[in-house]
C-alpha cells in the first residue's frame, strides 16, 4: 500500500520534496503556517553557482550542491512543463572578480580543485573581463569565469513549483498559523490550533525552513537550525547592462530579464524579524558602486529581506531520523534553498522508495548528527 506524505513547509525545499514525491506516485499533503514560497524562497537571488560560493575544498556540502545544479536543467524543465508556466532560467555563466594580482595565485588554487569537478573555469586578465562585463570597474584586476552557472528568477520558480504540485494533484493547505507535530512515530499527526484542523499521514517530512528549530520540544532532538536575515536591494536598468553573475568578496550581482539589477546579500542577526534597515541596504551601497560604478548614483527601487535557515555546521538536516519510522528532514539549507531544491527533492523520494540516492556522502547531513 501506498504511504502517504505530510510535508510540513511549503517554501521552496517543502513544494520540490512534493512535487519529485507526487512524480513518483505517493499522496502528498503540504502544510503551511503562512503562505506558499512567503518567506525566504521568494525573497531569494536565485543563483546556481556551486563553484563560486564554495570555494574552499570539495567537501560534502559542495559535491551535495553541484548534483543539484546538474539535475537543474531537466528539473526546470519539467516544472514548467507539469505547472504551464515559464519562469527566467538564465544560463549566464559567472564571474568571480578579484582587483589585486596578488590574489590569482588562490584563484588558481581554487580552479585547480574546482576543475576536476567540471567547472570548465577559466581565469581572466583585465582586458578579458572587461569584454565579457564592459561595465566593470577599471580598478578590477581579473576574474574567474565560470561558464556553468546559472540562476532562476526566484518568485517564478516557486509559484510554478506550487502550480505543478497542485496540478499533479498534492493537497496544498496554507494560511494554518500555528502548526504542532503531536504524533511523530508510528505514523504523524500535526494540529492546527487557529484553524482547528488535525491533519495525519505515515510520514511527515520537516521543511520549514528556519522555523524548523522551534519544534525541537514536540520532536524531543536537538534541531539547531536558526534564522539569519538577508537583505537585498534591486536597480531598474532596462537596457541589461550586466551579463553575467557577478561575485566578489562582498557580495553579488545578477540581472533578471525584467530589467531588475539584484545586489546582495548583507546578513545580520535578527530572529525571525524581516523588517529592512537602512544600515542593511547601505552595506551593499557600500561596495557595489566600486564593482559597477554606474551604481554609485542610483538607487534602488526595491529592498527587501528573508530569512535564511542557518545551522551550527553550514550543513543542511537531510535524511531520515534514526530514532523514528515516519520522520523525515529536509530543513537548514542556508542561502542554498534554490540551489539544492532538486537535489533535496530527489534523496527525500529515493529514501520513500526504499532506494538508495548514489554518489553522495549522506552521512554528512544526518538530522540527529548534532
Amino acid at each position: 500500500m501506498t504511504q502517504h506524505v505530510m510535508v510540513l513547509g511549503g517554501g521552496v525545499i517543502g513544494l520540490s520534496c512534493a512535487f519529485e514525491l507526487r512524480r513518483r506516485g505517493f499522496p502528498v499533503t503540504v502544510l503551511e503556517q503562512g503562505r506558499c514560497g512567503g518567506q525566504a524562497s521568494g525573497a531569494a537571488a536565485g543563483m546556481l553557482a556551486p563553484y563560486s560560493e564554495n570555494t574552499e575544498q570539495p567537501d560534502p556540502f559542495f559535491q551535495l550542491c553541484l548534483q543539484s545544479l546538474n539535475l537543474y536543467p531537466n528539473w526546470q524543465q519539467a516544472v514548467k512543463d507539469v505547472s504551464g508556466l515559464d519562469f527566467e532560467y538564465s544560463a549566464t555563466g559567472s564571474l568571480y572578480v578579484h582587483y589585486h594580482e596578488a590574489d590569482v595565485l588562490a584563484m588558481r588554487s581554487r580552479q585547480s580543485w574546482q576543475d576536476d569537478y567540471g567547472a570548465a573555469s577559466e581565469l581572466l586578465d583585465g582586458r578579458r573581463l572587461r569584454e565579457l562585463e564592459p561595465h566593470i570597474a577599471p580598478e578590477a584586476a581579473g576574474a574567474l569565469y565560470y561558464p556553468g552557472e546559472s540562476h532562476v528568477y526566484a518568485p517564478g520558480y516557486v509559484k510554478a513549483l506550487e502550480e505543478a504540485c497542485r496540478k499533479l494533484g498534492v493537497e496544498i493547505r496554507d494560511g494554518l498559523g500555528e502548526v504542532q507535530v503531536t504524533r511523530w512515530s508510528g505514523g504523524a499527526e500535526v494540529c492546527c490550533p487557529l484553524s482547528g484542523g488535525t491533519f495525519r499521514s505515515d510520514k511527515l517530512v520537516v521543511a520549514s525552513g528556519a522555523w524548523a528549530g522551534l519544534m525541537e520540544a514536540a520532536l524531543d532532538m536537538r534541531i539547531p537550525v536558526y534564522p539569519i536575515r538577508g537583505q537585498i536591494c534591486a536597480y531598474e536598468t532596462p537596457d541589461m547592462p550586466v551579463r553575467h553573475m557577478v561575485f566578489c568578496s562582498q557580495g553579488y550581482v545578477v540581472g533578471k530579464r525584467n530589467g531588475s539589477l539584484v545586489c546582495g546579500a548583507s546578513e545580520d542577526i535578527a530572529g525571525f524579524e524581516t523588517s529592512v534597515t537602512s544600515k542593511g541596504i547601505d552595506r551593499l551601497k557600500s561596495w557595489n558602486g566600486k564593482l559597477f560604478p554606474f551604481l554609485g548614483g542610483m538607487r534602488p527601487f526595491h529592498e527587501w529581506a528573508g530569512l535564511r535557515p542557518a545551522t551550527h555546521d553550514g550543513f543542511p538536516l537531510l535524511g531520515a531520523s534514526s530514532r523514528s519510522d515516519s520522520l523525515l528532514f529536509a530543513a537548514g539549507h542556508y542561502r542554498n534553498g534554490i540551489l539544492l531544491s532538486p537535489v533535496t527533492a530527489h534523496v527525500i523520494a529515493d529514501l520513500m522508495e526504499g532506494r538508495e540516492t548514489t554518489g553522495l556522502p549522506l552521512g554528512a547531513f544526518a538530522p540527529e548528527r548534532f
